[in-house]
């Protein structure tokens, strides 16, 4: 079992910055994937920015070049650095992990959210 608590989320201006923070119960190092989602009033969950199981980075095309997944290994942390935001990157955003057991499925598991909203 995995628990992730999200931290970071806020009311900012069009063109601020914020750092979302996911703290996970266990060591990262046990943990397949890790990353972030986000999703709007009426819009479907949708990647954010997420470690792969082989270590690479994924991002969102829209959040390229403003939006920077790293983590802390030592903490079990994940951040998610965002830049340049603007009103629609407005949406709670969850921290999500997956984890691989030999002849299971991805199990998934989330975080509670947190509020993002940019003001334009």
């Amino acid at each position: 079992h995995v628990q992730l608590v999200e931290s970071g989320g806020g009311l900012v201006q069009a063109g601020e910055s914020l750092r979302l923070s996911c703290a996970a119960s266990r060591s990262i190092f046990t943990i397949n994937t890790m990353g972030w989602y986000r999703q709007a009033p009426g819009r479907q969950r949708e990647l954010v920015a997420t470690f792969t199981s082989d270590g690479n980075t994924n991002y969102a095309e829209s959040v390229k070049g403003r939006v920077t997944i790293s983590r802390d290994n030592a903490k079990n942390t994940v951040y998610l650095q965002m830049n340049s935001l603007k009103p629609e990157d407005t949406a709670v955003y969850y921290c999500h992990a997956g984890v691989l057991r030999i002849g299971y499925p991805m199990y998934n598991y989330w975080g509670q959210g947190t509020q993002v909203t940019v003001s334009s």
